[in-house]
């Protein structure tokens, strides 16, 4: 099993959101059976959609931890907010959102947020290989 994790912060988000995508390609990229063009993608898309929700919501920090499976790649995303994404009607005029989280639990396989005894949570996507 392939794992990798990075900490994000928010010093300066726009970077390190690209950064997190950048490290999110390179590890895809290094794995024995890389996965195809678009599921990579997918990949990359929930990274930065959870990354960016950590660093937006969830106290200005963030660890992004990849694990390879035979079958699936998990991303999870640890901040220290506990308070957990919840589904909204998006903003099509206000530009506060909404739109991130139903688009992360259309395209996983699965979904799950976790609160750590220490605060904060962590919030996982799986994702199909």
């Amino acid at each position: 099993m392939d794992t990798m994790s990075v900490n994000v912060a928010t010093a300066r988000s726009m970077a390190s959101i690209a950064g997190a995508r950048e490290r999110a390609r390179d590890f895809l990229e290094g794995l024995a059976h890389p996965l195809a063009t678009e599921a990579a993608d997918t990949v990359v898309l929930v990274v930065s959609e959870l990354v960016t929700n950590a660093l937006r919501h969830g106290g200005g920090t963030c660890t992004l931890d990849l694990t390879a499976h035979p079958d699936s790649i998990e991303v999870a995303v640890h901040d220290r907010s506990p308070q957990v994404p919840r589904m909204r009607t998006p903003d099509l005029n206000g530009g506060t959102g909404g739109f991130g989280w139903p688009m992360v639990n259309r395209l996983a396989r699965d979904t799950a947020v976790t609160r750590q005894a220490a605060g904060g949570k962590t919030v996982g996507a799986l994702l199909a290989r």
